[in-house]
């Protein structure tokens, strides 16, 4: 069984979301075979969500990731001392940055600027072209994750939503947006978080096999 089957076997109501769960995927691999990124954004929970996407992307998830035989003979010639335990405790990645981490940043650009660019100014200084920037919003109305939406498709970034039935004003935004049919938030995060579970076990047995 692939892990879309299992997410639909378990959640059957997503199956309204099944071709925009593959379209990001498909999104976000394109991303990485062209040497891009992954950035997340979100406030409250999907701030929470946002950082828990960059925690399956960067290490191991449900494989260990182990170095590659050149990998390890750079860490080798680099330290002979350490080499052997650095690429033995090294794991491969995806390369993911969660936007809601830098407390220092997010708020001196709230005071000195807008609270409502916080991401947005991340994403112009971050991001590339083949970088794909998450937003997970509930209402699909965060206005912070909307400000960086459209920054990052101003500079050719590719953009996917996590948001509430309806989609709001972020769905016409982004590349792909996943509409989880539930009403609350709650019930729209709980539904988020087995999403992106799946995403990024299809990517690292996409990256990793």
């Amino acid at each position: 069984m692939t892990k879309i089957e299992q997410l639909i076997s378990t959640y059957p109501e997503l199956t309204a979301c099944l071709s925009d769960i593959r379209a990001a995927y498909q999104v976000l691999c394109a991303s990485y075979r062209g040497g891009g990124k992954v950035l997340t954004c979100g406030n409250g929970g999907s701030a929470a969500d946002a950082e828990h996407i960059v925690g399956e992307l960067m290490k191991g998830f449900l494989s260990k990731r182990p170095l590659s035989g050149d990998v390890h003979a750079k860490l080798l010639a680099a330290s002979a001392q350490d080499g052997d335990y650095l690429a033995s405790h090294l794991q491969g990645a995806l390369p993911a940055i969660s936007l809601v981490s830098q407390s220092s940043l997010l708020s001196a650009i709230a005071n000195d600027t807008a609270a409502d660019m916080i991401f947005a100014q991340q994403v112009y200084a971050y991001g590339r072209e083949d970088d794909t920037l998450i937003g997970l919003s509930t209402s699909g109305n965060a206005r912070n994750v909307m400000n960086a939406m459209q920054v990052a498709r101003a500079f050719g970034l590719h953009t996917i939503a996590l948001t509430g039935p309806t989609g709001g004003a972020l769905k016409s935004l982004c590349d792909v947006c996943i509409c989880v049919p539930a009403e609350s938030t709650p019930s729209i995060q709980e539904r988020h978080l087995p999403v992106y579970h799946a995403l990024c076990a299809m990517l690292e047995q996409e990256f990793f096999a």
